[in-house]
């Protein structure tokens, strides 16, 4: 058994991630730190976990865990993925889990000098949603694929929500943007080659809203839109010469709507729906992740794969600033 620590008591890790710790068959959750030992130790209390601590840097020096789940706002996620990874202990930090793909490098080098497993907390590549779209791609089921189509879309305007806090690393394309993103580059394995895109920050926080994405892949396009001030969307399609295939809750599965992907292939006439009642995204990505740290085969995240997916970022960033093209 795994044996994680949490760092922090943030709302991702109470409501999703440390119930998805403990039930997996392979991982447990054995200490919850927080900067007040009082959250800590109600939250350890909450889900039955043995140890609380009143600082980071005390969890990180015990013997009690042999793993991190970061949760805390994105820009501490740098810094506290590299304290980790020092102190010997395997990282699952949350998306996205740096701001600029050149942070990454520090990264790479704590993982590697330390011998630990370092993983961006992708949950939407462990779903038996995205693995089937990623074999009915590369299976031929749409004939050639010419078009990615993709939307995530919210509303949220409170001040006070990190998201909207540019301090903390918010912003709608390091919240959601990464999505679309990954989600492509993970069923058809391939790198978007260069970007065009329109971004819209709000006034008053200071942070990205809205972006419209066009992304050339060479073999194919790709167009999207994310937003943090509209109504809410979610929907990935890809477009073949031969059919086509709708993701109908590509990100937020389990809560967004019915986990299900529809197959058009017209060129044979025929139409499927493939169901996932219950992907569990949270705990597979757990169980993958306790495997790989024991040595054992499991796909997960890179280090590598985050920074490629990053670059993307980055270059929808500058794109914004100018007309016309602008290189991944």
């Amino acid at each position: 058994m795994l044996r994680f620590g949490i760092v922090s008591t943030a709302k991702i890790g109470r409501e999703l991630v440390v119930p998805a710790i403990q039930d997996a068959e392979n991982a447990v959750v054995t200490a919850i730190a927080s900067r007040d030992l009082t959250k800590a130790r109600a939250m350890a209390d909450r889900f039955s976990v043995p140890h609380a601590f009143g600082s980071y840097e005390e969890m990180l020096a015990s013997d009690k865990i042999d793993a991190v789940y970061i949760p805390l706002p994105t820009s501490q996620h740098v810094e506290w993925t590299i304290k980790a990874a020092d102190a010997g202990k395997h990282v699952l930090c949350e998306k996205p889990i740096a701001l600029k793909a050149e942070e990454i490098d520090s990264l790479i080098a704590a993982r590697d000098r330390n011998g630990v497993l370092v993983s961006e907390a992708f949950m939407v590549t462990y779903t038996p949603v995205w693995q089937k779209v990623r074999a009915l791609v590369q299976e031929g089921a749409i004939g050639r694929l010419r078009h990615v189509q993709g939307a995530f879309t919210y509303f949220n305007r409170d001040p006070g929500n990190m998201r909207n806090i540019p301090a903390l690393g918010g912003g709608a394309l390091p919240d959601i943007g990464v999505y679309p993103t990954i989600t492509t580059r993970f069923v058809t394995g391939q790198e978007p080659l260069r970007v065009q895109a329109v971004t819209e920050r709000d006034a008053e926080f200071g942070t990205d809203i809205y972006s419209s994405v066009k992304a050339d892949f060479g073999s194919f396009d790709m167009s999207f839109y994310i937003a943090t001030q509209m109504a809410n969307r979610q929907i990935m399609v890809f477009h073949g010469d031969q059919g086509f295939i709708e993701v109908k809750s590509p990100f937020n599965a389990d809560r967004w709507g019915a986990e299900e992907v529809e197959l058009s292939n017209q060129s044979h006439g025929t139409s499927q729906i493939f169901r996932f009642p219950d992907s569990r995204q949270y705990r597979r990505e757990v169980e993958a992740f306790a495997k790989a740290a024991a040595g054992e085969s499991a796909e997960v995240v890179t280090l590598e794969n985050s920074k490629a997916n990053q670059r993307f970022i980055d270059a929808i960033y500058r794109a914004s600033e100018k007309d016309g093209w602008e290189a991944v």
